[in-house]
């Protein structure tokens, strides 16, 4: 690899890392439980929906490390290992594995539908599988209690973000692989 695709490797990851961070900006609050709504699990998405899988993971990990010394990069312009340790940090945590799952499973595949899965297992799937369970245990509430108030009534939106993410995703790999092929 020469050094230019290795510093366009890592300012995608970067930038992908960023998008997350500025996505978490819109966060609205729910009186009934301790987890927002996000459009950074959106930018999560789009992360393994365009990027490898070494990328993405790389961008997670530094969205990650940046909340977890302070920068106020997660929802609700928060930061540091309190939010991480609390009741929304599965969430957070099982970005990096979502991120590597999506880019794994779709491959290089721009199929709409191969896309679509790999968001909505990844995306949905790992992030609800990770924080869930972690909401359980921070808060105290059993499994089913913590399903309720930390999964079900973000389904819908969840649905609608695997679906902006599929089209965006395979719009922007369409035009990269354009861009790569006239290279």
């Amino acid at each position: 690899m020469n050094e230019q695709t290795e510093i366009t490797k890592l300012t995608y990851s970067a930038f992908f890392a960023a998008l997350t961070a500025v996505m978490s900006f819109i966060a609205i609050p729910l009186p009934f439980t301790p987890v927002p709504i996000v459009c950074q699990n959106l930018a999560v998405m789009l992360t393994g929906s365009i990027l490898s899988a070494r990328q993405a993971g790389w961008s997670m990990l530094i969205y990650l490390l940046l909340g977890a010394v302070g920068i106020p990069v997660f929802a609700g312009f928060s930061g540091g290992m309190g939010v991480i340790l609390g009741p929304t940090g599965g969430f957070l945590i099982s970005y990096l594995p979502a991120v590597i799952l999506i880019a794994l499973l779709k491959g290089a595949s721009n199929q709409f539908w191969v896309l679509g899965l790999a968001n909505f297992i990844g995306g949905i799937g790992v992030v609800y599988l990770v924080g869930v369970p972690w909401l359980s245990v921070v808060t105290g509430m059993d499994l089913q209690k913590a399903l309720i108030v930390g999964a079900l009534p973000f389904i819908p939106g969840d649905v609608v973000k695997v679906v902006a993410a599929t089209i965006i995703g395979a719009a922007v790999n369409k035009r990269l692989q354009k861009v790569r092929a006239r290279v």
